[in-house]
């Protein structure tokens, strides 16, 4: 059992392998062919000249995603096969006896490693990849600070939810996988009301949105929407990057809705309306709820799964482990992390396409609540600001974009400005 199970991992790793290659390389062929003009939807409304810069900013990100790709491939093999997760094993159980130190010990350690591997990724990626395309705004003394405070965090409040799982895997019994699914969706919820108020101001700084146009828009907005009175925020978010957004967070007397500053001085208020207008679409159908449901519903089931696989000998033979650690719940969770990304590559497109549907639910709200005119120029000035590809390939778009391609999504706001026009207020 433990040969054949190895068998099927390896064809799965390497089908894993050639699926991300064909997808990268079919995505950096599909955006160099239209690199040479702008598609005819955007023509008059984004330069040549920005359009190929974000075929040019695109595929040097693809470049660092088969760098990534080669990165992950190493570590899970180092780890697996190469013997490295059991060198863990029996090192932190030499050095401790209790079975939540061990267990915390050996997770955190995994975790060490994978950040230690991402750092000259990251570093790469913000200070010559985003440097190179003029969007980085971070300084290296502030891209050691966030990693400091991530650390912090994942001390304060990653391992002793950890251990707490640990402790529900040990004495929950048969079922400890619904315990810890409980637990975990408890967590969750939980962060929902604690990160918007205390855990993002340790990253960014949030002033109230100041009197003028932009917020007597949006309160307006909410009015005639009858969403009832909400909090607006403006996040510094050019100390890190150029790129601009907005979003609801939170829940409760924590919800609020946060605009970059950079959106801010980019777009009209008129264009900031209805972007704000889309947010609110997205509240309003629920959208945030049911997909934190879907989280929870797939999270159940693999839980599930690793209750069936934690005292299965093969598991974890086939995994490079000694199968003596059958039972084994913090090698369980770690071999079970890094398999399932192989399988669950395959669920990308669903999750895609439902989110997808959602952002053309959310057009559409804010079409007829605020402006399809206002949204497709907000739109237009985003693609061309943040240098995000209008030609993205078919394939690749299903399998990583949550968002609709920008041409399929104009058009459909273009027939949406047809049908509603704007209300006098906008």
């Amino acid at each position: 059992m433990p040969e054949r199970f190895q068998v099927v991992l390896i064809v799965v790793l390497l089908s894993y392998i050639a699926l991300r290659v064909v997808l990268l390389t079919r995505q950096a062929r599909c955006v160099a062919a239209h690199r040479g003009a702008v598609p005819a939807a955007f023509s008059g409304h984004i330069p040549l000249a920005a359009h190929q810069r974000a075929a040019d900013y695109t595929r040097a990100k693809i470049l660092l995603e088969y760098a990534a790709l080669a990165v992950e491939t190493s570590y899970f093999l180092a780890l697996t096969w190469g013997g490295g997760l059991q060198a863990l094993h029996d090192f932190w159980s030499a050095h401790t006896t209790h079975p939540l130190v061990y267990g915390v010990s050996l997770i955190a350690s995994v975790a060490v490693l994978s950040s230690l591997l991402d750092i000259p990724l990251n570093l790469y990626r913000q200070f010559r990849l985003e440097v190179r395309f003029g969007f980085n705004r971070m300084t290296p003394g502030l891209f050691f600070s966030d990693l400091l405070k991530q650390i912090l965090l994942f001390v304060l409040l990653g391992l002793p939810f950890l251990a707490a799982a640990l402790w529900l895997m040990r004495v929950m019994g048969e079922y400890w996988w619904f315990h810890v699914w409980l637990a975990w969706m408890a967590f969750n919820l939980l962060m929902f009301f604690v990160y918007p108020l205390w855990v993002s101001p340790l990253f960014n700084k949030f002033t109230p949105l100041p009197d003028g146009e932009v917020k007597a828009r949006a309160e307006a907005l909410l009015r005639r929407e009858n969403f009832g009175k909400r909090e607006f925020f403006v996040m510094d978010g050019s100390r890190r990057s150029s790129h601009g957004n907005a979003y609801f967070t939170g829940f409760g007397k924590a919800q609020r809705i946060v605009f970059f500053d950079t959106l801010l001085t980019r777009l009209t208020p008129p264009q900031i309306e209805a972007v704000l207008a889309h947010e609110l679409g997205h509240f309003r159908h629920r959208h945030l709820i049911r997909r934190i449901a879907l989280i929870f519903i797939v999270s159940l089931g693999f839980l599930a799964l690793l209750g069936q696989l934690l005292f299965a000998p093969w598991f974890f033979q086939g995994l490079g482990v000694d199968a003596a650690q059958s039972g084994n719940a913090a090698l369980a969770l770690v071999l079970f992390s890094l398999v399932v990304p192989l399988f669950a590559i395959l669920f990308n497109p669903a999750f895609h396409h439902f989110s997808r549907r959602d952002e053309f639910q959310a057009d559409a709200y804010a079409a007829r609540a605020s402006s399809a005119d206002n949204l497709i120029a907000a739109l237009i000035r985003l693609y061309e600001d943040n240098a995000a590809t209008l030609t993205p390939d078919p394939l690749y778009s299903c399998f990583y974009d949550s968002h609709p391609p920008a041409m399929t999504r104009i058009a459909r706001l273009m027939t949406l400005a047809a049908d509603n026009p704007a209300p006098a207020a906008a």
